[in-house]
């Protein structure tokens, strides 16, 4: 089951959102069809519940938002990027750990 803590971003809400949050956001950029996509979600939304708080998480299909994925050179998914203070601060590409996404947001 989804996390209640993840948000949905899009090409509309990505700067309101992401860009201009006062606190670190994790962004996946993911596709329905990404077998390793389906597999990093549980990991993601278990990051969303105990980073809840303190880091905004949430996803962002590609499909549906060709501008913002096209803006930040996402060639392949997932793609995980922190935002911080409306710069981008981390990226990794492809099926990763907790431990690694963790690492990322500087938990």
């Amino acid at each position: 089951m989804a996390s209640q803590n993840v948000h949905v971003f899009n090409d509309l809400n990505f700067e309101q959102e992401v860009l201009k949050s006062d606190k670190p956001v994790l962004v996946d950029f993911t596709a329905t069809w990404c077998g390793p996509c389906k597999a990093l979600a549980p990991i993601v939304d278990q990051l969303a519940d105990e980073m809840s708080g303190s880091v905004k998480v949430g996803k962002l299909d590609v499909d549906e938002s060709p501008i913002t994925a096209g803006k930040y050179g996402v060639r392949g998914v997932p793609t995980v990027m922190v935002f911080k203070d409306g710069e981008r601060s981390a990226q990794t590409v492809g099926l990763t750990t907790k431990a690694k996404l963790k690492e990322l947001v500087g938990a």
